[in-house]
């Protein structure tokens, strides 16, 4: 009789629990919080010097990163880029890739998720919001100047570094280092220094690379639904055709790539425990409420 009641007690803890999720609460959630990421992420970089605005703590903090990847053997990034200059084509649809495929891809992945995995749907919006959140953390404590701004003007003309003249005679004697703004060179979906690019990116959040934390995490969440061999190859290539644009069109170091694969792994694991968390949450409210 015990082994009954026993069994009947045992089928009702296991009865599956509907994943509901609705559309209009999710657009919500992530249109709030992008909006006050993009509040935030766009206040830091910058320094008073002899009472000009001039980017100080993101150029100094470029020389920081030039150092380490000089003494590990990685900085080549210039070198890349040259390789690639004389391809118009490519450099322009390595610009266009820049701008849109960050942004349409993870909407477009967000939304498969939503459709076909809403049994993990909440810990892959948890991730996403997690390692956005790391990121912007990132934003503050190290503002980045991307490559490509390292030997651009400022403050009248962009947002450069060349103007900050003693920082330059520090670094080894050098006055040019190389790089150039693809964008401001060949054109591409929107300017960062003029129109809404302007008002709306921050030019010195580079450090993460959220380009290649978000890619990364579009092949995580999407695997499980990519049985074909080719699929999987293509997700693979993403991420890769991601690290490769970032360099080519100067707006991105290598660490910060590594830095967007740290804040991925690190929001992969924030997000699965609040994914955790919140259905023991849901599971001990349907125990004590069987009715729901």
């Amino acid at each position: 009789m015990n082994d009954v009641q026993n069994a009947a007690s045992t089928s009702t803890v296991v009865v599956p629990r509907h994943h509901r999720t609705l559309w209009w609460k999710e657009v919500l959630i992530i249109g709030t919080f992008y909006a006050i990421y993009t509040l935030i992420r766009n206040q830091f970089g910058s320094a008073l010097v002899r009472g000009v605005e001039i980017p100080l703590h993101a150029f100094t903090n470029a020389v920081r990163v030039i150092r380490i990847e000089r003494a590990l053997g990685l900085y080549h990034e210039e070198t890349i880029q040259d390789w690639f200059l004389p391809h118009t084509w490519f450099i322009k649809t390595m610009n266009t890739y820049y701008g849109t495929a960050h942004f349409f891809v993870t909407l477009g992945i967000f939304l498969v998720l939503f459709k076909k995995r809403p049994d993990v749907f909440g810990q892959w919006r948890n991730t996403l919001a997690a390692m956005t959140g790391l990121a912007l953390i990132g934003f503050v404590l190290f503002p980045l100047m991307p490559p490509r701004l390292l030997d651009e003007p400022c403050p009248d003309v962009g947002h450069g570094g060349a103007c900050i003249e003693h920082e330059l005679r520090n670094y080894n004697g050098a006055e040019n280092f190389g790089f150039v703004d693809t964008i401001a060179e060949f054109g591409g979906p929107w300017a960062f220094d003029q129109g809404p690019g302007a008002t709306l990116s921050n030019q010195y959040a580079a450090m993460p690379s959220l380009h290649i934390g978000w890619s990364t995490w579009c092949v995580f969440a999407m695997w499980p639904l990519a049985k074909r061999r080719w699929i999987r190859t293509v997700l693979f290539l993403y991420p890769a055709t991601t690290l490769l644009c970032i360099v080519v069109t100067g707006n991105h170091f290598w660490l910060d790539g590594l830095g967007g694969l740290v804040v991925f792994a690190v929001g992969f694991v924030i997000g699965t425990w609040l994914h955790r968390w919140n259905h023991r949450r849901l599971d001990a409210r349907m125990a004590s409420h069987p009715a729901l």
